[in-house]
């Protein structure tokens, strides 16, 4: 099946600051050929430990920026894609096109297609709603070691939190989506060439429909996709999930917050106390350094 979709120019991204990273592509990913898919590959192929880190929404690998230093300071490899929709990977332009299963899908395929192993999964936001399902699947599931995950949660078919529906009309009928600004909303120290970048991948509405559909993917009834999958992965991490985990939130996020993270961590056995990140908003990653180095020191990588 072919599947419509515009692809960012490159110039778009020619001033994104405090993101010099090498940039890899696919056009052919199984069960995604023709589109193509983009990801940060940053460290040495044969490191030890593999970040594997997945943005959420509406921003892109980009959020990562404040992370990555410490992590490849560790000697580790960093691995962060885009999200068809996302970034500098192609935007399908049909909303049906967006599935829960078609961004997992994706990301399976991706770490399939790179053979990453000792994975320490890095997830916030839909990186989480995503991320957190992978080792359902029993492949991704030998490739885990650890986990480092931030304000988000499991798709077990109820809202999230205050506000969600909100934001999720506002998404798919709002007559501009400007995601630089979103973001900035929460996170107030964000400087404008920050903003600009968040905004860089959509040169217009017509690039916008993963960005717009995101929120209503997410399983907050009984009878939506990825419900099934999240009750599957919420068994696993309760009850076969015996590696080391570190959960930063930030306090300030109105929907991923505190008691969504609270209630999360009762999923994860052996989740120690989370680091709180005194106004922290939702877009924790942005307040990323201190994160970055507390997990490794957490992980003993330093």
């Amino acid at each position: 099946m072919t599947i419509n979709a515009v692809r960012t120019p490159e110039a778009r991204f020619s001033e994104i600051p405090d993101f010099d990273y090498p940039v890899k592509y696919a056009e052919d990913l199984p069960g995604f050929e023709g589109l193509r898919a983009a990801w940060i590959d940053a460290g040495p192929e044969d490191a030890q430990q593999t970040f594997l880190c997945l943005h959420g929404e509406p921003s892109w690998s980009f959020i990562y920026r404040k992370m990555m230093p410490a992590l490849l300071k560790s000697g580790a490899r960093v691995v962060c894609p885009d999200f068809f929709g996302f970034g500098r990977s192609d935007k399908p332009t049909d909303l049906d096109d967006y599935t829960f299963e078609f961004h997992r899908n994706h990301i399976l395929a991706l770490v399939e297609r790179l053979d990453l192993r000792n994975i320490t999964l890095v997830v916030q936001d839909w990186g989480g709603l995503i991320g957190l399902t992978l080792p359902v699947d029993s492949q991704f599931k030998t490739r885990l070691s650890r986990l480092l995950v931030m304000n988000t949660s499991l798709g077990l078919g109820t809202t999230p939190g205050a506000g969600f529906d909100q934001w999720k009309n506002f998404a798919l009928t709002t007559p501009t989506f400007k995601a630089g600004k979103i973001i900035a909303g929460g996170t107030p120290h964000l400087n404008q060439a920050e903003i600009a970048a968040y905004d860089a991948p959509y040169p217009d509405d017509s690039y916008q429909a993963g960005a717009r559909k995101f929120p209503a993917l997410v399983p907050v009834t009984p009878d939506m996709d990825g419900v099934e999958v999240s009750q599957k992965a919420a068994d696993y991490w309760s009850h076969d999930w015996n590696g080391p985990t570190f959960m930063a939130v930030g306090d300030a996020d109105p929907v991923l917050g505190p008691p969504v993270m609270a209630k999360l961590r009762t999923l994860i056995n052996g989740c120690p106390e989370p680091m709180m990140i005194t106004g922290g908003g939702h877009f924790v990653q942005e307040w990323g350094e201190p994160i970055a180095q507390a997990a490794l020191k957490a992980f003993g990588d330093t």
